[in-house]
């Protein structure tokens, strides 16, 4: 199994590819997502293995909705919502994506972590100005965190309407915002507006890290834009620290 891994975490992580699991044909091999047809049992096992590197910790996740709801947590479970944050030692927090972007954070002072996922409501919703706040309540403060970014559809990749562009633009956006040769449409450059709203929260911008992978581009990478519904799911994983406490 391949982890992608971030030079700026501390904290133990990881972001999946679609390699090294059972799944197989369109699913193949890794998907982590039992709501996309695959078979059960695969993702099962798909799930073990990914919890087998992180020790077989207890594990945090989400039935997101695509809002910003973050939910602070201390123990296994489900939560609706699209952020988990924690300070337990030794819980790991997991989203799932598939072209929207896994947010990780950490304050490795505090022992306190956040695992967000953030599509374009998340990101123009500002599900990273929760998740920093629910951060904050655990001890956390800005200028310590580190946040890590995982793959997700690039610019150049995601055509939206000019009308969800102009949304972006008119909430300050605009240099996310690319052109599209296609009248009606632009292209939305999502890592641009997470950069800015990181900067404007107070983070450092040497501790902000973008894997820079595009999900669309990469057939390591699931990507749902690209396969529809036939696309399995990647996780983005962070653990607070075994020691941590």
């Amino acid at each position: 199994m391949n982890l992608l891994r971030s030079r700026l975490l501390a904290a133990p992580h990881g972001f999946t590819t679609r390699t090294g699991g059972v799944s197989t044909g369109v699913y193949a091999s890794l998907n982590l997502s039992t709501a996309t047809g695959d078979d059960p049992a695969a993702v099962a096992e798909n799930r073990r293995r990914v919890r087998a590197a992180f020790g077989g910790a207890p594990l945090a996740r989400l039935s997101q909705v695509h809002g910003t709801a973050v939910h602070a947590v201390s123990g296994p479970g489900v939560w609706e919502g699209d952020g988990l944050v924690s300070a337990e030692p030794g819980i790991v927090l997991a989203v799932s994506v598939a072209d929207c972007y896994p947010l990780l954070i950490e304050d490795p002072q505090v022992g306190a972590v956040a695992a967000l996922h953030a599509g374009w409501r998340g990101v123009l919703g500002k599900i990273l100005a929760v998740g920093v706040e629910r951060l904050v309540s655990l001890g956390a403060e800005p200028a310590r965190l580190r946040l890590a970014v995982g793959p997700g559809i690039a610019g150049p990749s995601y055509q939206v309407s000019a009308e969800l562009a102009e949304r972006f633009a008119a909430a300050g956006y605009g240099d996310a915002v690319l052109p599209d040769p296609q009248p009606g449409k632009a292209r939305l450059d999502l890592p641009t507006a997470i950069l800015k709203q990181a900067l404007q929260l107070g983070l450092a911008r040497e501790r902000i890290g973008f894997s820079g992978l595009d999900t669309f581009a990469h057939p390591e990478l699931y990507s749902y834009r690209r396969d529809g519904s036939e696309s399995g799911r990647m996780w983005g994983l962070i653990q607070v620290p075994p020691n941590a406490g």
